[in-house]
Parts: structure tokens; C-alpha cells; sequence
């Protein structure tokens, strides 16, 4: 007797899932414990696999159809077995967007762009009772769940283990022979993550009833669209209100022979190389080629950095700035500052990059590969920006702090406008102010309590004023300084290495900036950006109770050194 394949309850909140591919087709023999479909509930997707031998008989329920759960999916059974039910069809594609306003409610909203700034946005706007289309040309979840963010850490989480072993695992009583990166599997688990958060973000849009339409937006005039859908077709399409969250793209300097050589990548080009490069030039000291520099140092690569300027990571406070890059030298990089690249040549080993030092002097670095990494620019270049009417600055769009453009009813929000971090998180609070306004709330952006994150080893976050701003603003302030190798648990976990800095007003105490360099410096800097955000002084922070054996400690101290009475280091001299 045949077997039905049935939707399981993958939490105790689970309704229903959504078929999101088959990996068998009908006729295929299957094995027990082989995985037969992917379905999607939430922002997970999931592996459905064969509870017995046989073959797959029959697909019930096609890929795209919503079902519930215990609901029918298919059937295995023995070849030729004979087993009824009806299809279950793909769920109808959702209507595309109206012009016309809903009856008493926010009307229609359109959103260019499915990265963090424009699902977050067609989500709030939905919650808020707007009719909501997005279009996206290419992959939900933008640069920072495909190309950006989450793959970079994937490949950083991979190198921290293989670091810790290598250089902790000795010390800490664990011993590995043989230690080795497979580098396939490396990009292999970083495509799994995600594909495995996109898949969520699409289930997200759907359960939120947005209409997602696959295709590239560009302005016919100052609120109508000309969308040309992936199967060829173009519509025009309008709305109250349109979000524009396109992004940026990696910028490429105008260096000779860099576009001609093959051996030359980008940071998407570096999340996909097939083989692990014994050697590789960074052009450019900011974040992406340094959290890329750190991971394949990690994994065994000779790292040389050429940076134009006499600095690096300029917006991190200086004393954070000094312990990463001594870290980074341990780790064997080499830094070439005030260094600026002349030109790209093929080379034997794959590259030549030839630049001119401090000195005057031509000097020249070769490697297998050249990651070319000197920041972002906006990717508003097919939007035909000049139809709209959009007030740009060499693309990039200006906006007020309630995300309104110079065209009434278009927003826009993330690294394609002007003059703000190009941060994922920063994208994601412009999609909800610019959805608050748009459904007649009252929201604006605030930059002061957004935290800037750098992935290099160890971590470093900041949130607020550095000192260096401080003193260039003419502030009078006081600092704390509180050292990660007075802290119990951050000795456990990278042998102290690390810092907090807190800058704070003289008169009143209130905290002006944070800024963390060890473990989870990223995951701590939130009390920092809170702190701001709440107005909350020195003796506030000290006040509160941090848990122990934690380095969550070391905030609450750094606090107290800038009150002068640290506990856990010695009093500062007189």
C-alpha cells in the first residue's frame, strides 16, 4: 500500500508550509531518510525526507502551493502502484499593484528593491494596512544576504574555528592533527545559509500578503514605473507611494589594466572562488577588504593591503583602530599605507600591482588574486532617476530624515541615498520610517544610535562620537577605558585581548560614544547605541547589574573607570 507524504509540524506555531521545490520527480526511486522536498514556513525552509523505500509515485501538492499541516504532499509506493488524488495547485499569483487608493486606508505602495531596507519596508507598510507590490530584478534579501553581510560572516565564522584550533586549541587542552580547510565546503554551507534566510524573506513577504514581482524598475516620469518582468513582458505600474531601496554596487577605479585581468575580483568575486588562493593584494584598508583579508588570512592565504591613505578603518575610534591592525600583523598581513595603486599588470603568479610609497618610490606586490575593494556606490544607474525628477548627487538620492525625496510620494532608503552609512541595519530603520510616513505616522531617521560592526579579528564595534570627534567638535568630555584582559570570560575566549572605550560628557555624564574591539564586540554594542538613545549617563550604567562571568562586565566598568573608581583595575594615577 502506498504511503502518503504529509506536511509536517515543524513547531509548535506552524499552520501551514509552502512547497518550495521538489528534489524528486515523479517516477524517481527513493530511500528512506532521502530528502524528497523543501518547504518553507516562517523564515526557515526545511527538507522533507522519505519516511520509506520506494518510488515517488505521485506529487500531490506542487511546488508553490501553501499546504497544512498533515496535508497531502504525495505518495511513495512500488512501481506502478496505483494511488488518487487531486493535484494541489500553485498558489494564484497575487493581483499587481493599483493606482487607486483603498477606501479609508493607506492605498498602495510600491518598493524597488527586496534587499534588507526594501522587504522591511514592504513589511511595515503591509502591517500598517497598505496594498503592497515589491519588485526585485535579481535576489531577495539584496547584497547582504547574498553577496554582502551574511556570506562574509559565514566565511569568518569558517576561519575563527580554524584560528581558534591553530593558535587556542593547544593551550585550552584540545589537540587536532591535520587540520585543514576544505574551502568547497566553505562556500558550500555559506550558500546553504543563504539561501536558507532568502527562502525566508520570500516566505515573510508572502505571509504579509506582499506581491513580489520579478523584474527591473526604471522611472517614466515622477511616480510611474516601466517594469520589465523576467519573462520579457513590461508593464507600467504606479502607486501613493514608491520606495526606492536599490542599494549599491562594488565601484571599480579607473586603475589601467585592472578590468583586463581575469585574476582581479571584487568582494562578490571573493565569496566565490573555487579554490583557496595562496596569495591575494587588497586594495583598500576599510571593512570589506579587511573582514575579507582577516578570513583568508585565517584560512592560509599571504595577505598584502595597499591603502591610498595614511590610515585605515577611519571610522573607528583610533585606539580600537591600533589593536586590529596589531592583531591583524600577528596574523601575518602586510599593510603598505600611503600606498596608492598606479597599475594592474598580468603577472606568472596571476597579478602584478604596482603602486607608489610614501617614499615616492614604484613598488610592486604579485599574487594570485588582487581583491579590489575601495567602498560602494549607489545602484541607481538604470533607474533613469532624471524622469523622475529625483534630486541626486552623482546618483545617489537625497532625502530628508523622514525619507522623503524632492518628488512628493517617492521615498527612498539604504546605501542608494546620500549621506549615511551604506549599512544593512541602516537600510532597515529607513524602510520603517519611510513606511511610518508614508501610512501617516510621524518618523524620523536618527543616525546616533546606529552601530558601526567590523568583522575583522577580534570584532570591533562603535556606536556614537570617537574621540577624535569629540575633540574636532570642541566637546568637553571624559573617557573611560576598561582592557578585555581584566575580564574572565574574555580571557576564556581570546585570551583578553581587547578594549571598551566610553566617551561621556564632563558636566553631566551622559554617554556620547562606545566603542568595543574583542569577543562579541558586535553582539555587545547595542548597550552602547541604547545608552545614546536613552540618554543614559555614567551612573546610570554603572547602576545596572551586569551578569557574571560575562563580558558584558566590561561596559559597566569602562563606566566606572571614566567615574574613576574601576574595580577590577588598578586606580588611575594622580
Amino acid at each position: 500500500m502506498a504511503t502518503e507524504i504529509k506536511m509536517p509540524q515543524l513547531g509548535l506555531t506552524m499552520e501551514e508550509g509552502t512547497v518550495e521545490r521538489w528534489l524528486k520527480a515523479e517516477g524517481d526511486p527513493v530511500k528512506a531518510g532521502e530528502p524528497l522536498l523543501e518547504i518553507t514556513t516562517d523564515k526557515l525552509t526545511n527538507e522533507v525526507a522519505a519516511e520509506t523505500d520506494g518510488v515517488l509515485l505521485k506529487i500531490v501538492a506542487q511546488e508553490g502551493a501553501d499546504v497544512p499541516v498533515k496535508g497531502l504532499l504525495g505518495y511513495i509506493g512500488r512501481p506502478g502502484e496505483q494511488v488518487g488524488a487531486p493535484t494541489a495547485a500553485a498558489a494564484p499569483a497575487a493581483p499587481a499593484v493599483e493606482a487607486a487608493a483603498a477606501p479609508n486606508g493607506p492605498g498602495t505602495v510600491l518598493v524597488i528593491g527586496g534587499g534588507p531596507g526594501g522587504y522591511v519596508a514592504a513589511i511595515r507598510a503591509a502591517q500598517l494596512g497598505a496594498r503592497v507590490t515589491l519588485v526585485e530584478r535579481e535576489h531577495l534579501g539584496g547584497t547582504c544576504l547574498n553577496i554582502g553581510c551574511i556570506p562574509t560572516k559565514c566565511l569568518l565564522h569558517s576561519a575563527e574555528l580554524v584560528s581558534q584550533i591553530k593558535d587556542q586549541g593547544a593551550e585550552i587542552g584540545v589537540e587536532a592533527d591535520g587540520v585543514r580547510v576544505n574551502f568547497p565546503q566553505v562556500i558550500a554551507h555559506k550558500n546553504a545559509v543563504s539561501k536558507q534566510l532568502t527562502s525566508g524573506v520570500a516566505g515573510l513577504l508572502k505571509a504579509n500578503k506582499v506581491v513580489k514581482i520579478d523584474g527591473e524598475a526604471s522611472f517614466t516620469g515622477p511616480k510611474t514605473l516601466s517594469v520589465k518582468k523576467s519573462d520579457g513582458s513590461v508593464e507600467e505600474m504606479t502607486a501613493d507611494a514608491i520606495i526606492v531601496a536599490t542599494g549599491s554596487v562594488n565601484a571599480q577605479p579607473p586603475i589601467p589594466g585592472l578590468k583586463e585581468n581575469p585574476n582581479c575580483i571584487d568582494s562578490t568575486g571573493a565569496l566565490s572562488l573555487e579554490q583557496l588562493p595562496k596569495s591575494m593584494v587588497v586594495i583598500g584598508g576599510g571593512v570589506i577588504g579587511l573582514e575579507l583579508a582577516c578570513a583568508y588570512a585565517a584560512f592560509g592565504t599571504k595577505i598584502t593591503v595597499v591603502e591610498a591613505l595614511d590610515h585605515m578603518l577611519p571610522m573607528l575610534d583610533g585606539d580600537l583602530t591600533k589593536i586590529g591592525v596589531a592583531h591583524m600583523k600577528k596574523m601575518g598581513m602586510a599593510f603598505n599605507l600611503e600606498c596608492p595603486v598606479q597599475a594592474v599588470e598580468a603577472s606568472p603568479v596571476g597579478a602584478k600591482v604596482t603602486c607608489r610609497n610614501k617614499a615616492g618610490e614604484t613598488v610592486s606586490f604579485e599574487a594570485e588574486k588582487v581583491l579590489v575593494a575601495i567602498g560602494r556606490k549607489a545602484n541607481t544607474a538604470s533607474l533613469n532617476l532624471e524622469a523622475a525628477g529625483l534630486a541626486n548627487d552623482r546618483g545617489r538620492i537625497i532625502v530628508n530624515d523622514k525619507m522623503e525625496t524632492s518628488v512628493p510620494g517617492v521615498y527612498a532608503i539604504g546605501d542608494c541615498v546620500k549621506g549615511y552609512a551604506q549599512l544593512a541595519h541602516t537600510a532597515s530603520a529607513m524602510g520603517e520610517v519611510a513606511a511610518e510616513n508614508i501610512c501617516g505616522m510621524e518618523a524620523h531617521y536618527d543616525e546616533s544610535t546606529n552601530p558601526t560592526c567590523v568583522y575583522i579579528e577580534p570584532e570591533a564595534a562603535s556606536v556614537g562620537l570617537t574621540e577624535e570627534q569629540a575633540k574636532a567638535q570642541g566637546i568637553d568630555y571624559m573617557v573611560g577605558k576598561f582592557p578585555m584582559s581584566a575580564n574572565g570570560k574574555a580571557l576564556i575566549l581570546n585570551g583578553g585581548e581587547g578594549l571598551v572605550k566610553i566617551i561621556a560628557g564632563r558636566e553631566y555624564g551622559e554617554v556620547l560614544g562606545m566603542h568595543i574591539i574583542g569577543p562579541r564586540a558586535t553582539d555587545l554594542i547595542c548597550e552602547g547605541a541604547l545608552a545614546i538613545g536613552s540618554e543614559l549617563t555614567l551612573d546610570e550604567l554603572a547602576a545596572t547589574i551586569h551578569s557574571h562571568p560575562t563580558v558584558t562586565e566590561t561596559m559597566r566598568e569602562c563606566a566606572l573607570d571614566a567615574l574613576g573608581r574601576a574595580v577590577h583595575i588598578p586606580p588611575r594615577r594622580k
